[in-house]
C-alpha cells in the first residue's frame, strides 16, 4: 500500500475506534424518512475528549508510516533529513530489510514499547499544566511521515517538514489528551493497520517473523491458497492487487474521506468546547 494511503488508513482507524459523535441525518428525512436522526462516526470505545481524538489521528496517521522506516530510500526515510535517514538505516538493518521485522507482531510490539516509554516521560508546569515531552518528540517523526506521505511540499523542500512537524510535535506535547495510554494505543493501531493494508497486496507480510512458516509445495499447486501463503512464509490477501494499483486508491478515497470528516467534527467540537469556556471567563 502507498504511503498517503497508509496515513488515510491510520487516522480513520483512530477515527473508528474512539469517535463518540454522530453525524446528524436530518436534513435527508424529507427525501429519506426511513433515515435514523443520526448514525455514529465511531464505536467511541475510549472515554476521549474531541483533542483526544484529534490528536490521536494525527498520531495515527504518523504512526501507520512507521513500519515502512525499515527502508532507507522509502519516502519517509527523507522526510528530516538527516535525521530521518540515519534511523531508516539502522531500523532496515536490524528488522532484516523491508517487510520483514517491522512488519510483523514484533514489530507492532516494539514501536509499542516505544510508545509507552516515551508516553511516560511528563512534567508538571504551573503555566501549561502537565506537559508530555517524550509523546510530543516521538509525534515530531510520526508527523513529518505523514506530512511527506501525503505529499503536502515538493521533494525539494527538504526542510520544511521539521517547520511542520516540530510545532505539531509542541502541540502535542501541551495539549495531548490526559486519557491513560492513549498515545500508545495510536501507536500501536498505526502500526497494525499499517500491516494490515500491506497484507490486503500482492507481496503480503510474515506476522511471525524472525519465524518463516514456508509453504510446502504441495500446496503451491491449490488455487487462492498459492496467492495467499508465500514461498517465503509471508501472507497475503491480494483483494487491492498490487501496490498503488486502481483498486487500492479506489479504496482509499473513501477512507480518506471519511477521516477528514472525522477529524473536523472532533475539530469542530474542540473549538466550540474551547469558545465556550472562554466566553464563560470573560463573562465572568
Amino acid at each position: 500500500m502507498m504511503g498517503g494511503n497508509h496515513a488515510a488508513t491510520g487516522a480513520a482507524a483512530w477515527i473508528a475506534v474512539t469517535s463518540p459523535f454522530q453525524v446528524p441525518l436530518a436534513a435527508l428525512a424529507g427525501a429519506a424518512p426511513w433515515l435514523p436522526a443520526s448514525v455514529p462516526l465511531g464505536l467511541g470505545l475510549m472515554d476521549l475528549s474531541p483533542a483526544g481524538v484529534v490528536t490521536g489521528a494525527m498520531v495515527c496517521a504518523g504512526a501507520a508510516l512507521a513500519p515502512d522506516a525499515d527502508h532507507r530510500h522509502a519516502t519517509i526515510a527523507q522526510s528530516l533529513p538527516p535525521v530521518s535517514n540515519a534511523i531508516c538505516a539502522g531500523i532496515g538493518n536490524i528488522s532484516g530489510g523491508h517487510r520483514n521485522g517491522t512488519h510483523s507482531l514484533l514489530g507492532i510490539a516494539a514501536f509499542s514499547a516505544l510508545a509507552l516509554v516515551a508516553s511516560l516521560w511528563t512534567v508538571h508546569t504551573a503555566d501549561f499544566g502537565t506537559v508530555y515531552p517524550g509523546a510530543g518528540i516521538l509525534a515530531v517523526l510520526l508527523i513529518a511521515f505523514a506530512v511527506k506521505a501525503l505529499r503536502f511540499i515538493p521533494d525539494r523542500m527538504q526542510r520544511v517538514p521539521w517547520v511542520i512537524a516540530l510545532p505539531l510535535g509542541a502541540f502535542v506535547a501541551v495539549n495531548a489528551p490526559e486519557e491513560q495510554y492513549w498515545f500508545v494505543l495510536a501507536v500501536a493501531l498505526g502500526a497494525a493497520v499499517h500491516i494490515l493494508g500491506d497484507m490486503l497486496t500482492l507481496g503480503g507480510c510474515n506476522l511471525l517473523w524472525p519465524m518463516k512458516v514456508r509453504r510446502p509445495r504441495a500446496l503451491g499447486r491449490v488455487p487462492v491458497l498459492k496467492d495467499v501463503w508465500k514461498p517465503s512464509g509471508r501472507v497475503a490477501f491480494p483483494i487491492l492487487g498490487a501496490a498503488g494499483s486502481w483498486r487500492e486508491w479506489l479504496f482509499g478515497i473513501p477512507v480518506a474521506a471519511y477521516a477528514v470528516v472525522g477529524i473536523g467534527t472532533a475539530a469542530y467540537a474542540w473549538g466550540r468546547s474551547g469558545a465556550q469556556i472562554a466566553l464563560g471567563l470573560l463573562r465572568g
